[in-house]
């Protein structure tokens, strides 16, 4: 079963920064992703989803080479690969896999135009290691489908981190 986590970092930067993290510690074999997306809100409430692979595309190259190879067959490799790439291009824009796309802008809704949001779905992970490895980006957790122990657990880590990186106060003058 997956995990789902939704943590709210205050611009897109510092968001995908924590998701080439996750990437990099799923080279590492700490963590399994089924799916990374960044959401962000802009200033006139639109949400906007920045998703790692992009189906439309993907669709449209596997259609014209599908397009292509049936186009050879047929004598009109050109026509073939048009309408190939138009066929994939409808399907990709049609597949969703992984985080719903409704779901996660229902979820950016709620947070602040400039914010950005990490919906990231996991299958497995070495939660000690991983925590450790994004507590300190800090981040603020909107929503999560772990349990009521791991789900404090992450709340703390990343609070910590926003309390570290608060500006101290100047030391009293002694007298």
């Amino acid at each position: 079963m997956s995990d789902l986590i939704v943590i709210v970092y205050p611009s897109q930067e510092k968001a995908e920064e924590v998701r080439n993290r996750l990437f990099d510690l799923q080279k590492e074999y700490l963590i399994k992703l089924s799916d990374a997306v960044v959401a962000t809100k802009s200033a006139d409430d639109r949400i906007q989803l920045h998703q790692v692979v992009n189906t439309t595309a993907a669709g449209a190259a596997s259609g014209s080479f599908w397009g292509l190879l049936v186009g050879v067959i047929f004598l009109n490799p050109i026509l073939g690969v048009a309408l190939g790439a138009a066929g994939g291009a409808l399907g990709g824009a049609l597949t969703d896999f992984g985080i719903n796309d409704k779901f996660m802008k229902d979820i950016a809704e709620s947070i602040q135009p400039g914010n950005a949001a990490l919906f990231v779905l996991i299958k497995e992970m070495t939660a000690d290691k991983v925590l450790d490895q994004i507590k300190d980006y800090g981040g603020v957790v909107l929503k999560t489908s772990l349990d009521d122990a791991k789900e404090q657990a992450l709340r703390n880590a990343l609070a910590g981190a926003v309390a570290a990186n608060a500006p101290q106060p100047p030391p009293a003058a002694s007298a």
